[in-house]
């Protein structure tokens, strides 16, 4: 199933967590899937992605000011049951995210009753989504 994963950067601290999902929790949107990671990481992958570009994401100067600001930050993934209105409150609560389209796929782990959600993200959305359209 194509779904809509929202990333956002969030500042890692005590408390901003629970209100984010107090936030979405009081208006009646459910969090099906979630990842957290130190922003670090995800500035590492852009220094990776500048040293195998030709050209420049962004000034030597600004890399350094974001590796050096990134632990202070999470980016956080969500897929939420209703994508467009936690967007809309995203927006209007000053958060800074983004959103593209992802493959989710019910499933299990294990041979318990314990269910889980795969997300993939791969480059041709809708190839991925009609060859896993039976739920593998």
């Amino acid at each position: 199933m194509i779904r809509i994963e929202i990333s956002l950067f969030m500042k890692n601290v005590p408390g901003e967590l629970g209100r984010l999902t107090e936030l979405l929790g009081s208006n009646d949107i459910n969090i099906d899937a979630i990842t957290i990671q130190d922003a670090s990481a995800y500035v590492q992958n852009l220094f990776e992605a500048r040293g195998k570009s030709l050209k420049r994401l962004a000034s030597s100067a600004s890399y350094s000011s974001m590796r050096r600001d990134s632990a202070d930050f999470a980016l956080i993934r969500l897929v939420v049951d209703k994508p467009d209105t936690a967007m809309n409150l995203l927006k209007a609560n000053d958060y800074l995210f983004d959103s593209n389209e992802v493959v989710t796929i019910d499933g299990s782990v294990s041979d318990s009753d314990g269910r889980c959600l795969f997300v993939f993200c791969p480059e041709d959305v809708a190839s991925a989504a009609a060859i896993f359209k039976d739920g593998y």
